[in-house]
């Protein structure tokens, strides 16, 4: 059983969830390190069944031990690898993937040596990661048959999409960037135990727009997902997937620099966490930490800010926890973006980035942190 699965017990309060002994940490390193890496981390995920961990390091995933033993690796990754999550079901790890024409993916191509991707062929995937097969170093993704892939269309269309906002023509509806957080969570407002995916959309920071103040969040069933799955073939690019999501979510938060970096659905709080890079417009609190309650029912109501989207859409409102401005709720946390991971009994592991300045190398320690609940959200142990 994988971590996730034994999240599904329910405390009769509907509130939270029961959760067993085998969530206390004392067996649980303070840290998990890895470091030596040409990329920056982007997310990580923890089976603790089986005693593993994953990192993503952009073009590169790590299956490590709890001790930060690297029991195998992915290279050769095409595009940006970015946040995770695990399927509760199936146990496989599914991250974004990001092939991208903008300056993310120009740096990217860059350093790995490959050729850009042209103007107007950018492409966003879900990474469906067999874990369970990455028992050495250096398998491809192509040739070991370890990953597939499935088309994110909402997003992909939404990048591409040329809007008109204040009497200016700008790229990128809702200033989409493309995917990074994602996290399996169950139906919003509903008792049903079924856990759905949740693909959440970067957003372009730029201070000169006003149709980028939201967080977008799509919904899928990914239970049928087996007839989209792609394997992977290395300069090629394929638009297997559904066409439309279940569901598309608005959050308003204001302004970040690339939208979700990383976001987990927490068990115990019965919340989802949306951690980001933050923003830069001085009307806003420009928070690096969100929430908000999956027992909450959807509301319709227009976007702010969004001339060309005048009908009402779906709507999720932040928990009222942590600091507030101007009915905006968060936290000002240093770590996060660069990922997060509930254990349950509001313990985490959360990714701390470094960096080697003389060897131009990259790190994570994914260090044990506990809920809190206050301004401060999270303590180390």
């Amino acid at each position: 059983m994988t971590l996730l699965a034994l999240c599904f017990c329910l405390k009769s309060s509907a509130q939270k969830l029961v959760l067993p002994n085998a969530y206390d940490p004392s067996d649980l390193p303070d840290s998990v390190y890895v470091g030596d890496q040409m990329f920056h981390v982007q997310g990580i995920a923890i089976d603790r069944s089986k005693g593993c961990m994953y990192f993503s390091f952009t073009s590169q995933f790590y299956k490590t031990d709890l001790q930060g033993n690297i029991i195998g690796s992915i290279d050769k990754v095409q595009g940006h690898l970015g946040a995770m999550t695990m399927n509760p079901v199936t146990g496989k790890v599914y991250a974004s993937l990001e092939i991208k024409d903008d300056e993310i993916g120009s740096n990217i191509s860059k350093k790995l040596q490959v050729n850009e991707v042209s103007k107007g062929s950018s492409v966003f995937y879900i990474a469906i990661i067999d874990v369970d097969k990455i028992d050495r170093m250096g398998l491809d993704p192509e040739k070991d048959g370890v990953m597939t892939t499935v088309c994110v269309k909402e997003a992909c269309a939404d990048y591409d999409a040329w809007v008109s906002n204040g009497g200016v023509a700008l790229e990128h509806r809702y200033g989409c960037s493309g995917i990074d957080g994602v996290t399996f969570a169950p139906a919003f407002g509903s008792k049903n135990p079924k856990y759905y995916l949740y693909v959440a959309y970067g957003v372009y920071g730029d201070e000169s727009r006003t149709d980028n103040d939201y967080q977008v969040l799509l919904k899928y069933d990914v239970s049928s997902w087996s007839k989209y799955e792609t394997p992977v073939t290395f300069g090629e690019i394929h638009t297997n997937g559904p066409e439309k999501p279940m569901e598309k979510y608005f959050i308003f938060t204001g302004n970040t620099r690339y939208g979700v970096q990383n976001m987990a659905f927490d068990a115990f709080t019965n919340r989802i966490f949306m951690a980001v890079y933050k923003g830069k417009k001085e009307q806003y609190p420009n928070y690096d930490l969100f929430s908000f309650d999956c027992s909450q029912k959807p509301f319709k109501a227009p976007l702010k800010g969004v001339e060309y989207m005048t009908k009402p859409v779906n709507q999720l409102s932040l928990a009222k926890d942590g600091l507030c401005q101007d009915e905006i709720y968060g936290w000002k946390f240093k770590w996060g973006s660069t990922g997060i991971c509930p254990l349950g009994n509001g313990w985490w592991y959360i990714s701390e980035n470094g960096k080697n300045k003389e060897m131009k190398t990259n790190s994570c320690t994914a260090r044990l942190y506990h809920w809190t609940g206050g301004k401060t959200p999270f303590s180390s142990r």
